[in-house]
């Protein structure tokens, strides 16, 4: 609708201009917003703002020219100059119902755009493999999952994908966590160390690698502590290295049996919970297949070709500086050992080879001072870095009781993501979690999220639509008749109902904006607002009244109504409940 009321304006100006009242090269495209307040109208533009200083006139007199200047036309039934320039728009009130047809007729797919031709590649959460995910992670997952569906809402092909960090030092202290607790269950005296992996699931893996193994029971913890410095908080990382580096001496190939047993069993763990969450992915890319396949030495050879590498102190760095990052990096080791940064880069040539003409990342907000980095390496093998889109998620806080509660993995003091949907349901939290914007600290209280009041707004959401059901259910005798709905749609005249249509008007744009800003939280404004619409008309007029055609009309709306929180609920990963 607002495009073809620009278009009406455009052919204004063709007028102006051909008048000489409007330069060509001073013409400015028309833009049609919705009105803030019924009061002042259903929609509006600016245009004779911005051309009022190179027509050298003031703004009201060229927005009389172009109102004069409109083709007649069915749709505007009024217009009027308000403030400085502005002309406010009242429609007709059959084209105020229009959207409210458009729904009906659509039904799942309403709020839908069409084909963009845009390949876009989505990766989140991507928590490394080493303990269930918690509810810092439930964010990331939420936001990313809702993006998905909102790009897919938006016309285009997008793919998910889950980065699997299955190599490296944090595997290394997972799997070593690991073997030290099948020491301790096969009845050995051990010393926990303070950089292990803790928790009930780190002991339950050590006991089932103790039935599942065939590792030789002569290996003995004194062993592994040979020339390992001692355990401080000062000397932590460098006695759980020393450990690392004896148990894969002492064990040799059977160091794989506790490595990949951890990293199967966590991986399966996280993607039942994500599938169980509503976040699904298209591939799970593994770090350690970009060691294998060649692709991180091929990368440091592109690097090295394009002269963006230098030695220092027997390492390998990069040149990021001069691509604005704040240092240079190091990609290989004094030690011969590759750092996650070449994995990352590796990652991100791979990527940008696979045709996609985007590639979004989801990161928690302490990676912010990788953007620069990642950026920089995309750049200097030769890709334009604009390709990457990068959104940083603030992690959840989780309040109970009035307490914050720890989220340390590495501790095992932590609320798993599990734990906290058994707790308040799988719907509160898609929706809870992404109701603000992304990049905004959010704390999560337990209380609200399961409370059915008007103060829980998933509840207050949910509960239009239950109501809507509940009515469609209480249709006696004459069945309700969409089609003669539909032909008296305009016999609705007050406000409330008005603005029901108009503001399923605006689902469309909302979806549009959501997606092209990756804004999941402009749905659940959106959707709070049409539900209190929706509950103020329903509170103060009945929708079953004799008058087949008013009762059928009012339906007809109610119908539109369900449709549209069902649809936005289904984008954020919510169900819409029939009863409540």
């Amino acid at each position: 609708m607002k495009d073809a009321v620009a278009a009406l304006f455009e052919k204004a100006l063709d007028q102006l201009v051909e008048e000489g009242i409007i330069q060509v090269t001073d013409r400015k495209p028309v833009k049609i917003e919705n009105t803030r307040d019924p009061a002042h109208g259903d929609l509006a533009t600016n245009i004779a703002m911005l051309h009022a200083k190179s027509a050298q006139m003031a703004a009201r007199a060229i927005a009389e020219l172009i109102i004069d200047k409109l083709p007649p036309s069915e749709m505007i039934r009024h217009a009027e100059i308000a403030g400085p320039g502005f002309i406010n728009l009242y429609l007709a009130q059959k084209i105020t119902f229009e959207p409210v047809i458009s729904c009906l007729k659509h039904n799942k797919k309403y709020g839908n755009h069409g084909g963009t031709n845009e390949r876009i590649q989505i990766e989140y959460v991507s928590a490394n493999p080493t303990g269930p995910l918690h509810v810092g992670h439930g964010r990331g997952a939420a936001y990313g999952a809702t993006l998905v569906n909102l790009l897919n809402a938006r016309g285009h092909d997008v793919e998910a994908e889950y980065y699997v960090n299955d190599a490296g030092r944090q595997m290394d202290i997972l799997a070593v966590s690991v073997f030290l607790r099948y020491l301790e269950n096969a009845g050995q005296c051990i010393s926990f160390p303070t950089a292990g992996y803790r928790g009930d699931y780190i002991t339950d893996l050590g006991n089932r690698l103790l039935q599942n193994s065939s590792i030789s029971p002569q290996i003995t913890f004194n062993e592994l502590l040979q020339n390992v410095i001692a355990d401080t908080e000062e000397t932590k990382d460098a006695h759980i290295d020393g450990l690392i580096k004896n148990t894969k001496h002492c064990l040799g190939e059977e160091w794989r049996q506790p490595f990949n047993l951890a990293l199967a069993a966590i991986l399966s763990d996280i993607k039942s919970d994500l599938s169980e969450f509503g976040a699904t992915f298209d591939q799970w890319f593994s770090e350690k297949s970009l060691v294998e396949s060649g692709e991180v030495d091929a990368v440091i050879a592109t690097l090295e070709d394009r002269g963006h590498l230098y030695e220092k102190a027997g390492a390998l760095w990069f040149k990021s500086t001069n691509f604005g990052d704040d240092k240079d990096r190091v990609i290989r080791k004094d030690n011969g050992e590759t750092t996650y940064f070449t994995s990352d880069i590796a990652y991100i040539a791979n990527k940008l080879t696979r045709g996609f003409n985007r590639i979004i990342y989801i990161w928690g907000s302490d990676h912010h001072g990788y953007i620069v980095r990642i950026k920089a390496a995309a750049q200097a093998l030769g890709f334009n870095p604009e390709r990457l889109t990068i959104r940083l998620v603030q992690f959840a806080n989780l309040y109970k009781d009035g307490e914050r509660l720890q989220m340390s993995t590495r501790s095992g003091s932590f609320v798993t993501l599990r734990a906290l949907r058994a707790e308040i349901g799988r719907d509160a939290c898609r929706y809870f979690y992404v109701m603000r914007k992304a990049d905004q600290h959010l704390d999560f209280d337990l209380s609200l999220a399961t409370s059915q009041s008007k103060d829980n707004p998933v509840y207050y959401v949910q509960y239009a639509h239950a109501r809507i059901c509940r009515v469609f259910e209480s249709i006696d005798e004459t069945p309700f008749d969409q089609t003669r709905g539909i032909n008296h749609l305009t016999d609705l005249t007050t406000q409330e109902e008005l603005d029901l249509a108009t503001t399923i008007g605006l689902f469309p744009e909302v979806v549009k904006r959501a997606a092209d800003g990756l804004e999941a939280h402009l749905v659940c404004y959106y959707l709070q607002d049409l539900a209190a619409d929706f509950h103020r008309w329903y509170n103060g007029n009945r929708l079953l009244v004799e008058t087949l055609e008013v009762r059928d009309a009012r339906l007809a709306l109610a119908k539109a109504v369900q449709i549209v929180i069902r649809n936005g609920l289904a984008l954020l990963g919510v169900s819409a409940p029939r009863s409540m």
